[in-house]
């Protein structure tokens, strides 16, 4: 039993594409928690060491192998920084945050060159521009996802990826052109949907809508390098982020668990870049959000 468990986990970690979407959109669920399937791992380790069974020691030869070549490159130490590096803070910073004061310092405070904001509620947006206009003077906002910069900002507009069914006003997304080094750089801002975990499954319909509508705006995007900053809510390895993750680069190190900041469980909050390579991904100290704020370096090509 022990030796067809760990077989069914490397087959579950090699193959989970193949694991079907519907009903319930299951496959994207197993995706959410998929480096969690390390646990299981352990545990049978751990019983196979009780049981002093060699099969089952020999068959969890399958799932360390998968599960290595899935996340063992987050695990690796970060390189060193280039002269010619970006760091950027993604962060929702919490619809009911309550020191957003306190949290803009927080992120000044790392000295990066762009700031992502998500959940910007009306009350809290003067806050933060007053707090970050003194080491941030170029910014840009769209609906509650906003943009700070040390280096000029053009070309500011909204990005619509509202899911058709959402009638309400409802802007999430912006795109800005940053020039630095004599170099023009597309950034993307984005929050797309929350999806919810019900008995039937994973809700995820318009999340994965969302993606889409992003994913077509940033492939026609004329200009060749470009970073999306946003709160995905679900992980990279989520078949529903296609749209982004098969046209950008992801993160090579660090797992940065970024939700809920109490007990990080999943990274949602993401950084990914064309024509450039995210370095190691790392989370900040809390601020008054419910999520944790990520950091990492962007190596331009």
């Amino acid at each position: 039993m022990l030796a067809a468990t760990a077989v069914l986990t490397a087959i579950l970690l090699a193959f989970h594409r193949t694991v079907p979407n519907s009903p319930g959109h299951l496959g994207s669920l197993l995706e959410s928690f998929l480096p969690w399937s390390g646990l299981v791992i352990m545990l049978l380790l751990v019983l196979s060491l009780l049981r002093r069974s060699l099969l089952a020691l020999a068959a969890l030869v399958l799932p360390v192998a998968a599960w290595a070549c899935l996340f063992g490159g987050l695990l690796l130490p970060e390189a060193e920084p280039g002269a010619h590096d970006l760091v950027v803070v993604q962060h929702n910073a919490g619809d009911e945050n309550t020191d957003p004061a306190g949290t803009a310092r927080s992120l000044a405070d790392a000295e990066p060159d762009l700031i992502a904001l998500e959940e910007l509620v009306p009350a809290a947006l003067p806050v933060y521009e007053k707090t970050l206009a003194p080491y941030y003077p170029y910014r840009a906002v769209a609906g509650t996802v906003g943009l700070w910069s040390k280096h000029p900002l053009t070309d500011v507009d909204t990005v619509d990826i509202k899911p058709a069914e959402i009638t309400e006003p409802w802007s999430r997304g912006l795109r800005a052109v940053v020039h630095v080094r004599h170099r023009e750089i597309a950034v993307y801002v984005a929050h797309l949907p929350s999806v919810r975990i019900r008995s039937t499954g994973l809700a995820s319909s318009w999340r994965d809508e969302s993606a889409g509508l992003l994913g077509k705006v940033i492939a026609a995007d004329e200009l060749r390098t470009a970073l999306l900053l946003g709160d995905f809510n679900s992980t990279l390895d989520d078949r529903g982020l296609t749209p982004l993750t098969s046209r950008m680069n992801v993160p090579r190190r660090g797992f940065a668990f970024s939700f809920p900041a109490a007990f990080p469980v999943a990274r949602i909050d993401q950084v990914l870049a064309r024509s450039a390579t995210v370095g190691h991904l790392r989370t900040l100290p809390a601020t008054g959000s419910d999520h944790l704020p990520v950091i990492a370096r962007i190596t331009l090509d």
